[in-house]
This record gives C-alpha cells, sequence and structure tokens, in this order.
C-alpha cells in the first residue's frame, strides 16, 4: 500500500505489483493470482449465508426499533419539529458515520481504525444518556416529553 497523503493507488497482488488505478492491470494482476472473475455458486454454503443475513436483519431490527422508541418518547407528538427530532439522527447516522470511519481508515492506513468512531460515539451516547435522560415511564407522551423546559 502507498502512503497516506499520496496521490497513487498502488497494491502487491502476488508477486505483481500495480501501481495507480488502471482496471486492465488490476483485473490481469488478479488473474495471474488465481482469481476468478465471478464466485463459484456450487461453493457457497446457501444455508449459512441465508442465517447470516437473517441474523443482520435482526440486530439491525432491534437498533432501529430502540431508537424509534427513544425518538419518539422524548418529543411530543404535537411538536412541529417532531418528525425532523427523528429524522435528522437517523440521516447524519447513515450519510456520516460510514465517510467518518472511512476517512479514519484511509489516514494511517489500518482496517481497524475506523471502528474507533463509532466506539466513541457509542461510550458518549451512554454516558450522555446515563446523566441526562430520564425515564418516561407514566408520562403521557401525546402530550409531554416528561421533561419541563423553561421558556424565556
Amino acid at each position: 500500500m502507498n502512503v497516506p497523503g499520496s496521490k497513487s493507488v498502488g497494491m502487491t497482488i502476488g508477486s505483481t505489483k500495480v501501481e495507480a488505478w488502471d482496471n486492465a492491470k488490476w483485473t490481469a494482476a488478479l488473474k495471474a493470482a488465481g482469481y476468478s472473475g465471478t464466485a463459484d455458486k456450487a461453493k457457497v454454503n446457501w444455508f449459512m449465508t441465508e442465517l447470516m443475513l437473517v441474523i443482520l436483519v435482526i440486530y439491525v431490527t432491534t437498533v432501529y426499533g430502540a431508537i424509534a422508541a427513544f425518538l419518539v418518547e422524548i418529543v411530543p407528538n404535537q411538536d412541529p419539529l417532531h418528525l425532523d427530532v427523528v429524522a435528522i439522527p437517523h440521516w447524519l447516522v447513515r450519510r456520516y458515520v460510514p465517510l467518518l470511519a472511512t476517512a479514519i481508515v484511509a489516514a494511517p492506513g489500518d482496517i481497524y481504525a475506523g471502528l474507533w468512531y463509532p466506539i466513541g460515539i457509542s461510550v458518549m451516547t451512554l454516558a450522555v444518556g446515563l446523566i441526562f435522560l430520564r425515564d418516561t415511564k407514566g408520562v403521557d407522551i401525546t402530550t409531554s416529553s416528561g421533561v419541563s423546559i423553561q421558556k424565556a
């Protein structure tokens, strides 16, 4: 790999070193190293592939279910910004976390460095939640979020 900040892309595939991005050179180097253009469908374990996808879908639903319940409880339904409060965090996470994680990986060239951003945000969110959020059990969320706001 090249040094971060350099303008060219390069990689060693097998014994061939490919500099810059040239699709024909990369394809030739991959074929010379024994890689085929497509996966061998006879060697795919379809059951395990489907099982892994179902498990990933379950992970996503548990996360988004909790986030949706939290965001609905924190802002009353009558608030004109209700939908914005629900939509903006989803939009920011979907757009910027992958971008930032990729940048964090690209800077030092370490593939695991990008994990520090989501881990840091998760720890910070846990700390803020434990310190500032109150339980809304027994609060009518159609009229109030359970948080009193002082108006000036």
